[in-house]
């Protein structure tokens, strides 16, 4: 059996390093935290691709909230980023009533073929969690929602991960699901034992919120604690 996943927000090579060096599997690059992460530069990406050996994902998103703005500068950013290397991303758009942007996602899906993606978490803000994984759930490429169970976070949103991993192998539920948004480590074991195996950390990894890098003591103490 392998391990679970464990993927860490990277906003810098640093973080990367550290991330790496504490064992996670996988990264999500951004910048600007403060807009809950966008997408970083192609110089970011390129010195962050240097630096470590785990699989990237990379963020797709130009502006706050989980409308796409610019899908024209979404596109060509996209293409910068793939033309340098980028192999995997994170996007997911929503329209201004909170039903799902399917021309808009859809038209990502379709510029990054041939490449894997997380559905990230408008999931957790949409009008309809069934109707958008149902609506997205045949997109090319898309193997993970990384989703909370709810736009408040994992404490409010258990009950709804836990129903929908019990739908696993349906239509719009055969993706993984990477548990994150308000994770805490308390919640882990709860989660293990319904059968979660890839969880998203962030701040918790840090010392000092987002100012500070991440530190990989609190990486590996993730990675035993996934583990256990």
């Amino acid at each position: 059996m392998s391990r679970p996943i464990l993927e860490v927000i990277a906003l810098t090579a640093q973080d990367a390093q550290a991330a790496e060096l504490g064992g996670a599997d996988r990264l999500e690059l951004v910048t600007d935290m403060a807009a809950d992460g966008l997408t970083p530069s192609v110089e970011d990406f390129v010195k962050i691709r240097a630096a470590v050996e785990i699989p990237l994902r990379v963020m797709l998103r130009i502006r706050d909230g989980f409308t796409p703005g610019d899908l024209d500068v979404l596109l060509a950013r996209t293409a910068e980023l793939r033309a340098e290397g980028a192999e995997e991303f994170v996007f997911g758009f929503l329209t201004a009533e909170g039903a799902v942007d399917l021309a808009s996602t859809g038209a990502l899906a379709e510029a990054v073929t041939g490449c894997k993606w997380t559905f990230h978490r408008a999931l957790d803000h949409s009008a309809d969690r069934a109707a958008l994984r149902a609506a997205v759930g045949h997109l090319p490429g898309l193997d993970t929602f990384l989703t909370s169970g709810a736009a408040a976070g994992v404490a409010a949103g258990i009950d709804t991960l836990t129903a929908e991993l019990a739908r696993a192998g349906e239509p719009g539920y055969r993706q993984q699901i990477l548990v994150g948004g308000g994770l805490k480590a308390e919640h882990v074991p709860t989660l293990r034992a319904a059968g979660f195996d890839a969880f998203h950390i962030g701040s918790a990894v840090r010392l000092s919120g987002w100012e500070s890098p991440v530190d990989t003591a609190k990486v590996a103490e993730w990675r035993t604690l996934i583990d256990s």
